[in-house]
């Protein structure tokens, strides 16, 4: 049964781990086209000129073509039970109050990229769970922000985890290095980062099965070794 909550929140738009627009505790149905104008105009986060967003979404149709279909997906988009669209007769953009979880996830990354405090329960928890960006859509727009969406995410984890060595908190410290190398299991900073993490709360023998299963994985994958600092690593370790 749905909360008290649940029947006042506002629409949202969820686009890591798939595309899901929800309002008032409920998951709409949305048709494809409408799903590809929802999610390019949340990537680009400002108001887009409709030929742009047109010559964008429809490459392959002529610029007549592109712009019917904008114009279909825009009255589709104004059918559902909810304002997920702002359209003037030259720009469109998302409403105003649609959340976007892509949104959440980077303002948490900027976070933990530049604030000199450890991130805070809600904000490791957000880059531990975070998704990749509708990971089965194969639009040139969506694999680039797949991957800038990705690394933005890996370098926050790294930095979170750093911060969380500084300021004691082990255990969190390994949940994020342990993300980080789940989304990259070849990255050497995670293991590193990890390794660092079991080091400073005293699991030395973890620390060594880490940096093991990681070089066996270089080693098939790549056919190379880990680097100096990572060797440098396990002598301080073993010393």
């Amino acid at each position: 049964m749905s909360s008290g909550l649940d029947l006042v929140a506002g629409p949202r738009l969820e686009l890591l781990g798939g595309f899901q627009l929800r309002s008032c505790g409920e998951v709409l149905a949305v048709p494809p086209r409408v799903q590809r104008l929802l999610a390019f105009m949340a990537l680009q986060r400002r108001p887009l000129h409709r030929a742009y967003v047109a010559g964008r979404l429809w490459l392959d149709l002529s610029q007549d073509q592109a712009h019917g279909c904008l114009r279909t997906a825009l009255w589709r988009a104004a059918a559902l039970r909810a304002p997920v669209v702002a359209a003037t007769a030259t720009h469109v953009s998302l409403a105003p109050a649609l959340e976007v979880d892509v949104h959440e996830l980077e303002r948490c990354a900027e976070r933990a990229l530049h604030d000199k405090a450890p991130p805070d329960r809600g904000d490791l928890r957000r880059l531990v769970r975070a998704s990749d960006l509708v990971p089965d859509w194969y639009d040139d727009w969506a694999i680039q922000e797949r991957e800038r969406l990705r690394q933005l995410r890996l370098l926050a984890l790294e930095a979170a985890g750093a911060a969380l060595i500084r300021d004691r908190r082990y255990s969190d410290a390994s949940l994020a290095a342990l993300a980080a190398l789940d989304a990259d299991p070849l990255r050497e900073s995670a293991c590193r980062l990890l390794m660092r993490s079991y080091m400073a709360a005293g699991n030395c023998a973890e620390a060594i099965r880490q940096f093991r299963v990681y070089r066996g994985r270089l080693q098939t994958s790549l056919g190379l070794e880990p680097t100096a600092e990572m060797r440098a690593l396990v002598r301080e370790l073993v010393a």
